[in-house]
């Protein structure tokens, strides 16, 4: 089993839904869930939530998060990139237990949808070995190759991408996905050696769409919501 340790980034400034990583849902905070999810993973040690609110750092220890440190300022900024806070947090780590874990696994408050296997899951796939992270997708509705288009000179439209050949039916265009934000699992080492995800070796596990609801905006956390309850009810 590898040594993982579980961060759950959450700033205090959300522009797209104020107050998003502690509005309750379902009867407990959104940052609730992310914890309950990382701590019922058995192969994670530590669940240590990065934030810059003292409010955040509340509600978190409240549900059972650890917050030994506050997040400074400067990395919690609309323009802060996430991959500094993760630098942050391991440096964290390092310092005080002398050495970094196998595995840092960052859990969203985004995704309340998710399940602890789904994370368990990516942690499987990275022990494999042969990857500096792994991310989990979902099937992508739009196709860059079938029926999403971007703008050209007068205001005309064409595809994304395209073919020598014309793609008419969506099952033959390139299977494409989108990212979720269910959990990333990175190797520390190429956290401190890159600065971005894409510049590694990147594997990826496939989720059910309906496990990979990412909240950004209030409706977004109105779908959340509708089908939390429409699962509490079955």
């Amino acid at each position: 089993m590898i040594d993982s340790v579980a961060f759950i980034f959450a700033r205090g400034g959300s522009k797209g839904l104020p107050g998003k990583n502690i509005r309750p849902l379902m009867g407990k905070p959104l940052i609730a869930w992310a914890i309950e999810h990382a701590r019922a993973v058995t192969s994670i040690r530590r669940v240590i939530v990065s934030t810059d609110s003292e409010e955040i750092a509340k509600v978190a220890m409240k549900y059972g998060g650890e917050v030994p440190f506050m997040r400074p300022q400067e990395l919690a900024q609309d323009l802060s990139p996430e991959w500094s806070a993760w630098e942050h947090a391991l440096s964290f780590i390092q310092e005080t237990e002398g050495k970094l874990p196998d595995a840092m696994v960052s859990v969203p408050t985004t995704a309340p949808l998710r399940m602890p296997i789904d994370i368990q899951n990516c942690l499987n796939l990275f022990s494999e070995g042969d990857a500096d992270a792994v991310i989990t997708v979902t099937e992508a509705r739009r196709n860059p190759w079938f029926n999403m288009v971007r703008e050209v000179d007068g205001g005309l439209v064409k595809l994304v991408n395209h073919e020598d050949y014309e793609i008419s039916r969506r099952q033959d265009a390139k299977k494409v996905f989108d990212i979720t934000t269910i959990a990333y699992v990175i190797c520390p080492q190429f956290v401190f050696k890159e600065n971005s995800l894409f510049s590694g070796k990147v594997r990826a596990l496939q989720v059910p769409v309906e496990r990979s609801v990412d909240i950004d905006t209030l409706f977004d956390f109105e779908i959340a919501e509708f089908l939390m309850s429409r699962k509490d009810s079955k």
